[in-house]
């Protein structure tokens, strides 16, 4: 479903809910009536401003999640009545974006249905297992939507992602993997990765897993197999590097320098090795810097070329390429601490001699 048909879907249950408030209100004696026609008036206004607005896609599926859309719209606006349109379409917007970061936000409950009720966790079990099954779904339609001339586009992914967080768009897509364990369209890599994401069984009173309601499953295995790959890679993108990343990024460049037969930059006068973008997009300054430092050269710049796109580190033709990293040495008083507070430690003398007494 793209952004369109969200919207129109939308504005269809407003007015749904309009249609139904409408005719409880004409059921209702005179006095009661009157005393509720400022709120149909506004009611009214709400959904005529529906109509006129393009709402991003991820908040229109949020606020279209929430079971009365219009009784939360007009609660929003009783804050901040105002005779202007403007201000109504703010409100409807507002109140699409509060629902979008309580979905986002809301936790991934990995127990199962047993074990929430006899810890007095049905609402969160319950709560999360519905997100789970929307997330499913949604994870389907970024699929059909994105997925043209046998490529998935980021687009996909950052779709779902918006409306889920990572946390639970990789926990569907973990137990969509376990259910189709023996399917040869998922990679080997991508099984072994869900099997790194607890997922536990939840069976009800036949013994069937319900874990099965959110399964992905709208497509070929192999176009899953895709999402999953994307999806691995865009999260990678958010966490913060490692040591380890850092050297291994340092050890491919002066691995990539050693490999280099002749000077390779634009000028001839240069060796120079593209800055893996993945490494650039995860890192910050101190990153940086402290890749440069592991690099053994004196003539080492890292810069971008006109006319090529990426960043690249570059070192005269000159250079020593037979160097090895420069690795930081171990701190001699860090060892001593680790030393000293694995040591057992011996009584005092005075508390030696309490003892023997």
């Amino acid at each position: 479903m793209n952004q369109e048909e969200m919207n129109t879907q939308l504005y269809e249950k407003l007015a749904a809910e309009q249609t139904k408030y409408r005719d409880w209100l004409m059921g209702q004696p005179p006095e009661e009536i009157l005393n509720h026609a400022y709120e149909y008036a506004i009611r009214e206004d709400i959904l005529a401003a529906a109509e006129l607005m393009d709402m991003p896609q991820a908040q229109a599926a949020a606020l279209l999640a929430v079971p009365s859309p219009m009784a939360a719209i007009y609660g929003e606006w009783k804050d901040r009545e105002s005779p202007d349109l403007d201000p109504l379409l703010d409100c409807i917007s507002d109140r699409a974006y509060t629902a979008l970061q309580a979905q986002r936000e809301l936790p991934v409950y990995r127990y199962p249905g047993g074990y929430a009720h006899e810890h007095g966790e049905l609402e969160q079990y319950r709560a999360s297992r519905k997100a789970n099954i929307a997330c499913a779904e949604a994870i389907d339609a970024a699929i059909s939507e994105h997925y043209r001339n046998d490529r998935l586009g980021r687009e996909a992914v950052s779709q779902v992602a918006e409306q889920f967080g990572y946390d639970r768009t990789l926990y569907v897509l973990a137990n969509t993997v376990r259910h189709k364990e023996h399917d040869g369209r998922i990679s080997l890599d991508n099984k072994a990765w869900a099997r790194t994401i607890p997922v536990f069984e939840d069976p009800d009173a036949w013994g069937h897993d319900r874990n099965v309601e959110f399964v992905v499953d709208g497509h070929n295995p192999g176009l899953v197999d895709l999402f999953i790959n994307v999806a691995r890679h865009e999260y990678l993108l958010t966490q913060p590097l490692t040591k380890d990343d850092i050297r291994a990024e340092a050890a491919r460049i002066l691995s990539a320098f050693q490999a280099a037969r002749e000077p390779n930059s634009p000028s001839g006068t240069h060796f120079m090795v593209q800055v893996s973008p993945d490494f650039l997009a995860r890192a910050n300054s101190k990153n940086r810097n402290r890749l440069v430092s592991m690099l053994p050269f004196r003539s080492l710049s890292v810069s971008t070329l006109e006319g090529r796109k990426g960043t690249y580190a570059l070192i005269t033709k000159d250079e020593d390429r037979t160097q090895s990293l420069r690795l930081r040495k171990p701190s001699v008083r860090k060892k001593l601490n680790e030393t000293r507070a694995s040591e057992p430690k011996l009584p005092t003398p005075g508390r030696r001699q309490e003892q023997e007494r």
